[in-house]
């Protein structure tokens, strides 16, 4: 079966994936729409297997302090690059407020409250 361009564009709606890698998987698939959204599925959960392996070993302390409260957040990454981009020390920053001013008990208050408010 031919791979046409309403194919692949339908594919990537459904997905939210690359136009080649929308491609790739429909001529995998000889054009079948639904086993390519199945075999992008495991080939994500292939890649998501892989990456969960990987230690972020690099990353950044931040400290927030207020009128009797602190707060100290570690936050991860992979690299050092990473580290110095100025997201990733807004990030960690607002992580940092978010557990200052929210007092969150545990983790999943923290990302309920993260969550909800920005």
């Amino acid at each position: 079966m031919a791979i046409t361009a309403t194919l692949v564009k339908e594919l990537r709606e459904r997905t939210g994936s690359g136009m080649m890698e929308c491609k790739k998987a429909l001529q995998e698939t000889q054009g079948d729409i639904e086993a390519a959204v199945e075999a992008m599925r495991k080939a994500g959960q292939a890649k998501a297997d892989k990456k969960a392996s990987r230690v972020a070993a690099e990353g950044l302390i931040v400290i927030r302090q207020a009128a009797g409260a602190a707060a100290m957040v570690e936050v991860n990454c992979e690299t050092d690059f990473v580290t110095k981009n100025d997201d990733f020390r807004e990030f960690a920053a607002a992580v940092a407020e978010a557990v200052l001013n929210g007092d969150p008990a545990d983790l999943e208050a923290l990302l309920a409250f993260i969550t909800t408010n920005g």
